[in-house]
């Protein structure tokens, strides 16, 4: 897990996401790949977290794989970090009283949806969040709520019971390379010193690669954990679990290496 300072000493941890490996294992009736064998493989890289979002579908992660997972975590890498996200007004809190994960990421995606494409809004979201927010920290449970980069909303969420955000980075990921691409930076740049002028915790995820994580963390200063999964699968597809856990660790040392004056 990450070591927690002020924005300019805060060492962001790399969780990696896994649902798109129970996608493909879903796609036969084999067992493979198996998502232990991705987590212990991702954790002997270096990695310091594990990500899933079991959605009520279970078109990937199943709820098995996350009752295996916070088995495997508890008994073979105690202290690394497990992130259960989803909706909590749908499948999420059952996974938070059973198995108390580190964390719940709230995302307020519905089941349609193909991937996560928003997040909360305050103060809309704001009293129907309150007691699940509540019962999660009452249960040991850190809570991130899932935020687009709207500088203004980062005191809502502390004042609802928020322990951290997670900043929702597609629109970073877009914007790479285009006209756009400072202004869109500069907006995620203020949520952060937002969000900890608040005393909020950031985490960041969503279209995260090794193309753009270097580049966003030297600018968004004091993120505490990164998600990553679609890109790091892909990766891994042509690298193996080992080398991408390593390339995506060298990416945030680079980062901090390079970091931009907070």
């Amino acid at each position: 897990m990450s070591t927690s300072g002020n924005a300019g000493t805060t060492t962001t941890s790399l969780s990696v996401n896994l649902n798109k490996v129970a996608l493909v294992r879903n796609t036969r009736h084999l067992g493979i790949p198996s998502v232990l064998t991705a987590a212990n493989a991702c954790l002997a890289a270096g990695a310091q977290g594990i990500t899933v979002h079991p959605r009520p579908d279970a078109r990937h992660i199943r709820a098995h794989d996350v009752s295996d997972l916070s088995a495997l975590l508890a008994k073979d890498w105690p202290g690394i970090e497990f992130n259960i996200e989803g909706n909590p007004f749908q499948n999420l809190m059952d996974f938070v009283r059973e198995l108390r994960p580190h964390q719940a990421t709230f995302v307020p995606d519905s089941e349609s949806q193909s991937t996560s494409d928003h997040g909360w809004s305050f103060p809309d979201d704001a009293e129907r969040l309150r007691p699940l927010i509540a019962e999660a920290k009452a249960l040991g449970v850190r809570v991130s709520l899932f935020m687009d980069p709207i500088p203004e909303m980062m005191a809502a969420v502390k004042a609802v019971g928020a322990d951290r955000v997670e900043l929702y980075t597609e629109g970073y990921a877009a914007s790479r390379g285009t006209a756009g691409e400072e202004a869109v930076l500069a907006r995620y740049v203020e949520s952060a010193r937002a969000a900890h002028a608040a005393g909020l915790g950031v985490n960041a995820g969503h279209d995260l690669s090794r193309d753009n994580l270097t580049a966003f963390l030297r600018a968004v200063r004091g993120v505490h954990e990164v998600s990553i999964g679609h890109a790091f699968v892909a990766d891994a597809l042509e690298l193996g679990y080992t080398a991408t856990t390593r390339e995506y660790l060298r990416c945030i040392t680079e980062a901090q290496q390079q970091a931009r004056p907070a």
